[in-house]
């Protein structure tokens, strides 16, 4: 493993070490796949979808919500999650139509994924498969085979996966869209990443290390790393953290937030970040305490739209795993967690 960002402490954790690494996993990614994007960008816009299936859980879900907002605002065809247990627990089949089925996977080896993305290859989808273990069952039944290339990942954790997941359907759009600001904005991801990197989040450590609970927003773009990190500190921080929309929090879920609770927001530079510093203002005013990390007003996170959130996840994972240890807890290792969770 190459670790451009090497720990300036020793005794580094293989979250640290992995997260660091994501620039350069980033790299590979693009290098290996670059031939592949233009086609599949090629063979979308002569044939275009109908609609786009996207099938994953955990991490992957999670990119998969970034990748429906880049797919629908930046192209307009509807994308909907495949619910897995409907092909590994009904046994149902899926209507015939032209869908593109992307699955997302570190592993590629969950049964109740291997059960949906063969339903959609069934009903006559093209199954394009992001997955980091090339030998695995997914990655054979592809129809497209995207390497994640991220290479190993050792801590439970999922990091450098999860961010060339994201990079590889930021790719994938601007192919798809030939966008032109996009595909320059993807191919300097790796520096930016770095950048992002090197910034830590103090405020966001210090508010949470003696919390409970809290909310964690975002929205658009945003709202698949607002659930991301919502994750990672469940597993590795010992939280209770929920994800929404600054849209959906504001019905039944903000009745909760009062002096003293917890907001962990992620504002992007566009609209939809308009909306999440709003929410955030509204809640700071009712003496919640909110870590808000800001496109607008912090240079290093400040890029494209689509390629912001991504940086921000980025830096929250450096935060998350400074986090997890000063709350005693050891992120490569969560209890009850494993690294492949087979899911039937």
């Amino acid at each position: 493993m190459h670790d451009t960002n090497p720990s300036p402490h020793s005794g580094a954790t293989l979250m640290f070490q992995e997260a660091a690494e994501a620039g350069p996993a980033v790299a590979r990614m693009l290098a290996a796949n670059a031939a592949t994007f233009a086609a599949l960008g090629a063979r979308l816009r002569e044939a275009p979808p109908a609609v786009v299936v996207t099938c994953a859980r955990g991490s992957s879900d999670h990119a998969a919500t970034y990748g429906k907002y880049l797919i629908e605002t930046y192209l307009g065809v509807p994308v909907a999650s495949a619910a897995p247990s409907v092909a590994s627990v009904y046994h149902s089949a899926a209507a015939a139509g032209h869908a593109l089925c992307i699955a997302i996977s570190q592993s590629g080896r969950s049964p109740d994924l291997l059960s949906t993305v063969a339903a959609q290859q069934a009903a006559g989808g093209h199954v394009v498969a992001l997955v980091n273990d090339i030998d695995s069952p997914l990655a054979q039944m592809a129809d497209t085979l995207v390497p994640l290339s991220a290479g190993a990942e050792r801590s439970v954790a999922a990091t450098k996966s999860y961010i060339t997941a994201l990079a590889a359907l930021a790719a994938l759009v601007a192919a798809w869209r030939e966008d032109a600001a996009l595909r320059d904005a993807v191919a300097l991801l790796p520096q930016a990443l770095a950048r992002a990197w090197a910034l830590e989040w103090p405020e966001a450590e210090a508010m949470l290390q003696p919390a409970t609970n809290l909310f964690v927003i975002g929205r658009g773009l945003g709202l698949g790393i607002a659930q991301e990190a919502a994750l990672k500190l469940k597993e590795t921080c010992g939280l209770h953290a929920e994800a929404f929309s600054a849209a959906e929090v504001r019905h039944g879920p903000m009745a909760i937030v009062g002096a003293g609770f917890p907001i962990l927001a992620f504002a992007t530079s566009d609209a939809a970040g308009d909306d999440v510093r709003a929410v955030a203002a509204q809640f700071a005013a009712r003496g919640a305490t909110v870590a808000l990390s800001d496109a607008r007003v912090e240079p290093v996170l400040f890029d494209h739209p689509a390629i912001e959130p991504i940086l921000m996840i980025q830096r929250c994972y450096r935060m998350v795993d400074a986090l997890a240890r000063a709350r005693g807890y050891d992120p490569d290792r969560p209890d009850h967690l494993s690294k492949v969770t087979f899911t039937l």
